[in-house]
């Protein structure tokens, strides 16, 4: 049986955009299941002191996730994925920034109904997608954001890298992950990070 990795993801993140591509890498050259799920990087951070420009962003990050959950809704857990791809490569590889337009264009990439856009205006998908974020961020705890990832029990934030490993390096990076990450007691391991997201 292919070893079942869950992934939350924000689709404005471009971090967590990288590490999904990383995933899909690895489980070309690993046995994975990789199956995608929606947090919200406006709901982790609701309450917080942020600056202006910051909370500006967090409101325009809440009409692609509730089309994310509205997809799944419609149509069943395997949809999130590819339309999130379809956000991806519009938004971040493209630099396609119009909120409509990418909404629009990227169901229409993922074969999925049109209609659904309208969802991003509209507070009935709230409640799933709060617990949807909660499934993912609960086992991790509020000091992290996105991309995180659950392998059975384990839970953690990251791997932050750019660009997205390749081939058998993204399955050596998975095998490490994993390793490090399923050491009892293990919390943190980090760098000063000295590079912009790559989408090469």
């Amino acid at each position: 049986m292919p070893q079942k990795v869950d992934l939350w993801v924000d689709p404005v993140c471009p971090w967590a955009w990288i590490t999904s591509r990383w995933l899909l890498e690895a489980a070309k050259v690993r046995d994975l299941n990789v199956q995608f799920h929606v947090m919200s990087l406006a709901v982790l951070n609701e309450g917080r002191d942020m600056s202006e420009e910051y909370l500006e962003l967090l409101a325009r990050t809440w009409g692609p996730v509730r089309v994310l959950i509205a997809a799944q809704q419609r149509h069943g857990d395997q949809v999130v994925e590819p339309l999130y791809s379809a956000m991806g490569e519009r938004y971040h590889v493209a630099g396609e920034k119009d909120p409509d337009a990418l909404l629009v264009d990227s169901l229409r990439d993922a074969g999925l109904e049109e209609d659904l856009a309208k969802a991003a205006y509209v507070t009935d998908y709230d409640d799933a997608l709060r617990a949807s974020h909660f499934e993912g961020m609960n086992p991790v705890g509020f000091d992290v954001g996105t991309p995180v990832i659950h392998v059975g029990d384990i839970a953690f934030f990251g791997p932050v890298v750019t660009p997205a490993p390749k081939g058998e390096a993204a399955g050596t990076l998975f095998d490490g992950v994993l390793a490090v990450a399923s050491t009892p007691g293990f919390y943190e391991l980090k760098r000063t990070r000295s590079e912009e997201p790559s989408f090469q």
